[in-house]
């Protein structure tokens, strides 16, 4: 008898289209493939290499991988990392899986700070894997920022995202619950803090609901809670001329303005993501 020949790299990533597609994969194609350049262990792409085989070995590889998406595990949890303003991130079960929605700040950002040069003093509030503040400090080479997390364990991926990406001259990353343990003053506060309702939680979908940490996600029964600890401590933490740029959630925007004035503070706007859903609001000191 013959032996079964090794399938090609264009036979398993049409079949594994077709296998996640089934699954409801959003990008079964791309899925795929990036699960495949996994198994071969290699981060490069796969286009025009269509007719190579795979070994034994790397196909099992592929199949487990393709068991865990199937079953709804987000690509990026299977990876262990997440792109983010074109900067490659660490994940960890203790960390948010960054979205493209919360670019949204950095563009807002971009156009508060228009001067790449200025020496910006940055604050990241909740920061997770890292992802606002690095971003923040590669797009502006003098400016420097403490990133806040109340778990061990997002300081402790957040530090080496900062490491990998050669910014820990810049970057500072501490323990704390909000501000409680932030000393100085900031020209820029950023973050995307928790907030959906308790009760909403359960509705989300699996991708979410079952991999991101319930910490990150659940802002208490209205989704405003981390919006009042922050207002707390903004009066505190915000240079004469600084600014906070604050992540929500759709529909929240009202609520959060008047939270943020019932403490003494301006807002100054509003920021709409790219499917022009108001995503950040914009606060400053009175």
């Amino acid at each position: 008898m013959t032996p079964e020949a090794d399938p090609t790299i264009g036979e398993l990533i049409t079949a594994a289209t077709r296998r996640l597609a089934a699954a409801g994969a959003d990008s079964p194609r791309l899925d795929a493939r990036l699960l495949l350049a996994c198994a071969l262990g290699e981060s490069g792409r796969l286009h025009g290499r269509e007719d190579e085989t795979v070994p034994a070995v790397p196909a099992a590889r592929f199949e487990a991988l393709l068991e865990r998406r199937g079953a709804g595990e987000p690509v990026s949890r299977i990876l262990g990392s997440r792109e983010f303003w074109s900067l490659e991130f660490e994940l960890s079960p203790a960390t948010l899986d960054p979205r493209p929605d919360s670019e949204t700040l950095i563009d807002a950002l971009r156009g508060l700070f228009p001067d790449r040069s200025a020496s910006l003093r940055i604050l990241d509030l909740g920061t997770g894997t890292g992802c606002l503040l690095l971003a923040a400090l590669s797009e502006y080479p003098n400016a420097e920022g403490t990133g806040v997390d109340i778990d061990p364990d997002c300081v402790a991926v957040a530090s080496r995202n900062a490491q990998k990406l050669s910014l820990s001259d810049r970057a500072r990353m501490i323990c704390s619950s909000w501000g409680s343990n932030v000393t100085g003053l900031f020209d820029v506060v950023l973050s995307n803090p928790p907030y959906i309702p308790t009760s909403e939680i359960d509705s989300l979908q699996p991708e979410v609901r079952e991999h991101d940490p319930r910490g990150a996600l659940d802002g208490g029964t209205d989704g405003l809670v981390a919006y009042r600890n922050i207002a707390e401590s903004l009066d505190s933490l915000l240079s004469e001329k600084g600014i906070a740029v604050l992540e929500f959630g759709e529909g929240q925007g009202d609520d959060i303005a008047r939270i943020m004035r019932s403490a003494g503070l301006f807002v100054a706007g509003f920021r709409n993501d790219l499917a022009g859903i108001r995503r950040c609001v914009l606060v400053r000191r009175t």
